[in-house]
């Protein structure tokens, strides 16, 4: 491992190995001869263009001669700030047959997020399309290049001043060949998620990376027949790997990329392109399932839609799954750092609409504990321990939030509370963080969400904390509603009443807004509608100082 990553110990290596999940292969290698056996199916479809496996295999060869000429080498970092295209693919070949790093950065992030990653990474270069929805990443990447020492190169996938168009005629100096890399060594970055702060970098392994995708393609039917939509960023764990592009090409299904997420684009490109498999998060389920009906029949060749990043509420899995009977709604919650649990295929609907699944893996080692550490009873909520074949040992070059983050026997802290149900698997409570303290008694706010969003009218919901002078926190609820309808605090009431929810645990506030803030992968910002409603309550403050200044003085 380079300098900065945590090693897995000895013992669980040789375990990992001998069990099977790890190979002495690269991802590179892996895939290519996938490609081999593959070479005249299609690999990768854009809005632009296709490519069979073999004229993928060739395309990353010359995107690898140009880094090649340009000075990098194994172990160099560059980050990728691709859209969804089929350039991403053949980058990230070039990059894992040339042992390369790539730092997988969201095409959203800017100056701040990037600037950061390329000093935390120490990367050479960075991979950019010159203009993305009216934005000069060109430009960016150039104020980059003066301010970060380590950044030497502008790769592009066209033509733009300072830049180095990848592809193009290849150097004489540039080798026909790359020697074999190290397959326990670091693949590529991903970045942490979450919805505040810079993100941390988060080494995978080829060996671990590999076994991920391998696993996930079989656990999500994924063959040589499927057709996956990728229209998350590709970038980011899920479409990446979970199956996602590196489970396809494993696998020779073909990887279709799609840069809008409107519903009715997503109908229509899972009609023309006959998309069997796709990976979203809920906001997007709630999007086709909201379509007309007429338009929802253009998903018919559809038999997989697996939803994560956020639970998926019990009513709109059942939703989805009336709505489209011959649909498998599979739900997936996991994280970069790597566990992963799935609804398995052949699950009965009441697991499949009401839990997030079990573990991947054979090899997953989970522990639910309470604030001190200690296991809880079987059925008890608490906070999601894990380690495993395919779970990080620590962050890249971050040994304070690695102390916090990984137990001393190595389990990752994931901040998730969940608890087991009785079938073995895990239901998703929400997050540490993510509670009102109500005078004392924790409300979830997962678990209020999960009733507002079952409500006719309501779209999709958050609940957040605000401020109170004597309990410390009351909850408020932001809400968007369905076409039409309307809401009131009073009838929300009147329906969690109904529903049985204790009433301590009801919202005291509500905001009916158009939409939810989202970060790129579909998660609603909580801190950015925290903000709003501290901006909301200091105008009421400072209006109603006003009036009582008013009154004061009519007095």
């Amino acid at each position: 491992m380079i300098d900065g990553c945590t090693p897995y110990p000895a013992e669980f290596r040789d375990r990992y190995i001998r069990d099977g999940y790890w190979r002495a292969e690269t991802i590179f290698d892996a895939v290519a001869d996938s490609a081999r056996r593959n070479n005249d199916r299609l690999a990768v479809v854009d809005s632009h263009r296709s490519l069979t496996f073999g004229q993928l295999l060739e395309e990353s060869r010359r995107f690898r001669a140009t880094m090649a000429a340009c000075g990098l080498s194994r172990g160099d970092r560059v980050i990728i700030q691709l859209p969804n295209c089929a350039e991403f693919a053949s980058l990230t070949l070039a990059c894992f047959e040339l042992g390369v790093i790539p730092v997988m950065a969201l095409p959203a992030l800017r100056r701040a997020e990037l600037e950061h990653l390329a000093k935390l990474s120490a990367a050479k270069a960075i991979a950019i399309v010159p203009e993305y929805r009216g934005f000069d990443h060109a430009g960016l990447a150039r104020e980059l290049m003066r301010d970060c020492p380590s950044l030497e190169r502008i790769f592009s996938v066209s033509a733009a001043p300072g830049c180095v168009e990848l592809g193009g005629a290849p150097s004489a100096h540039a080798p026909a060949r790359v020697a074999g890399g190290d397959a326990f060594a670091a693949a590529l970055f991903l970045l942490s998620g979450g919805t505040t702060g810079l993100p941390k970098l988060i080494p995978r392994t080829h060996a671990d990376y590999l076994y991920n995708a391998r696993a996930a393609s079989e656990v999500c039917g994924l063959d040589g027949s499927s057709r996956i939509l990728i229209a998350l960023p590709a970038e980011h764990n899920f479409p990446l790997a979970c199956p996602g592009m590196i489970g396809a090409m494993l696998t020779g299904a073909a990887t279709v990329f799609a840069q809008s997420t409107r519903a009715a684009d997503l109908a229509a490109t899972i009609a023309r392109e006959r998309i069997t498999h796709f990976p979203c998060v809920p906001a997007l389920a709630i999007a086709l399932l909201e379509l007309p009906e007429r338009d929802r029949e253009q998903l018919a060749p559809l038999r997989v839609i697996t939803v994560g990043g956020q639970r998926l509420q019990e009513p709109t899995a059942r939703a989805l799954k009336l709505a489209c009977p011959w649909l498998t709604v599979q739900q997936v919650f996991g994280m970069a750092e790597g566990l992963l649990c799935y609804t398995r295929l052949d699950d009965p609907e009441d697991i499949a609409c009401t839990t997030q699944g079990r573990p991947l893996s054979p090899g997953d080692e989970i522990r639910i504990v309470d604030a001190f550490g200690r296991d809880v009873p079987q059925g008890e909520p608490g906070e999601l321990w894990c380690r495993g074949p395919y779970t990080i040992r620590g962050y890249y070059r971050a040994p304070e939030v690695n102390r916090d983050a990984f137990s001393a026997d190595g389990f990752y802290r994931t901040g998730d509370i969940v608890r087991m149900t009785p079938s073995g698997n895990i239901t998703v409570e929400g997050r540490i963080k993510d509670q009102i303290n109500r005078g004392g008694e924790k409300i979830s706010a997962e678990e209020v969400e999960s009733h507002l969003i079952a409500h006719p009218a309501v779209s999709s919901a958050a609940v957040v904390a605000m401020p109170d002078r004597t309990l410390g926190e009351r909850a408020c609820a932001y809400v968007t509603l369905r076409p039409g309808a309307a809401l009131t605090l009073d009838a929300i009431r009147e329906y969690l009443l109904s529903r049985g929810l204790a009433r301590f645990k009801w919202p005291e506030r509500l905001e009916i807004i158009d939409a939810m803030p989202l970060t790129n992968v579909g998660k609603i910002k909580k801190a950015e509608l925290r903000r709003d409603l501290e901006t909301r309550l200091d105008v009421e403050e400072q209006a109603g100082r006003r009036r009582d200044a008013r009154d004061e003085k009519r007095a």
